[in-house]
């Protein structure tokens, strides 16, 4: 049972589980629809209809930096009650596993880089997500308490910056590559140049959502740690922010055609944090071979899927 089942990492998980063709397994994907996880009872129903033998837990009450800073009790209220009901009822129904799904802005605000997965609790978070931040931290805790007195098989994964198909393209909170995506598209459609905020500089890790579904299907049968693991490409996969620009610009010329696109950076504006590298040593350990999607493939079926989808309602836009 996946919750948040129909967002960009469950719908990545459910087109993965498709191409298996697995008949010995049945899953169920979550939508809000499907009850409210911050309350008990609705919980338990959810559970009682199910039954599930292995969740993967992705519903969280999520929002930008404004809605983080405005409303730090609901984000740390909600999650914190939401984590608890899941935790309760794969515990009293004996759930064989149960993987959450945590994020790097639960880092601590000062720290080294790279990050890694033993750095989660070493200060505190950012103060403008510590609501959010503090809840996820707690998952953590949690995965080892109940390991510790129940012996349950409870972990975590935190993935680095995700993008693929089914992501959130509104340009007022998306993330960086949807919104580039949606913003790139308006400029080309409008005939303007595309101008990207900052000098591009940055660097930035992306996963692609597929591979993290891959990823993620593997936790689910076969890490049995309860520390959590970092689901990243590696520290030398690292883009620039300008990169991601003229890859996005590159895939809308060639599935639009017409003017190219003109890639400008305006540098009055800040570029905001450097780097925030992950170390994913930990995954290398466990999965040498692995092979990530190459970032500009994984752009190209991103963008395709945007604008095959943009005009029929399939994007959040």
């Amino acid at each position: 049972m996946v919750t948040g089942g129909t967002g960009l990492v469950g719908s990545a998980i459910k087109e993965v589980i498709d191409a298996e063709g697995n008949s010995e397994e049945k899953w169920v994907y979550l939508s809000s629809k499907d009850g409210n996880l911050c309350d008990p009872a609705a919980v338990a129903a959810i559970f009682d209809k199910y039954q599930p033998t292995h969740v993967i837990h992705l519903a969280a009450k999520v929002g930008g930096l404004f809605a983080n800073m405005k409303h730090k009790v609901q984000f740390w209220r909600d999650n914190v009650n939401m984590n608890d009901n899941i935790f309760q009822e794969c515990h009293k129904r004996g759930v064989q596993k149960l993987v959450s799904c945590l994020s790097t802005c639960i880092f601590p605000d000062k720290t080294t880089f790279p990050i890694d997965e033993t750095m989660i609790h070493d200060g505190p978070p950012h103060f403008s997500n510590e609501g959010y931040a503090y809840a996820k931290r707690m998952v953590d805790v949690q995965n080892r308490m109940y390991k510790s007195q129940y012996g349950c098989n409870f972990t975590a994964v935190i993935p680095t910056n995700i993008f693929g198909k089914h992501d959130n393209f509104h340009l007022e909170d998306s993330h960086v590559i949807p919104g580039l995506i949606h913003r790139g598209f308006n400029c080309k459609k409008e005939g303007k140049s595309f101008d990207i905020w900052g000098s591009g500089k940055p660097l930035r890790q992306f996963i692609f959502s597929i591979d993290l579904a891959k990823l993620m299907i593997w936790t689910l049968r076969s890490y049995d740690e309860a520390d959590p693991i970092i689901l990243s490409v590696g520290e030398e996969d690292e883009v620039p922010i300008s990169d991601v620009a003229y890859a996005v610009a590159k895939s809308l010329d060639a599935n639009i055609g017409g003017t190219p696109l003109e890639v400008t950076f305006d540098t009055s504006k800040a570029d905001g944090q450097f780097k925030k590298t992950a170390n994913n040593h930990k995954l290398r350990k466990y999965l040498p071979d692995f092979k990530f999607t190459p970032f500009e493939e994984a752009m190209d079926i991103t963008v395709k899927w945007f604008l095959e989808n943009y005009e029929t309602g399939g994007v959040r836009k």
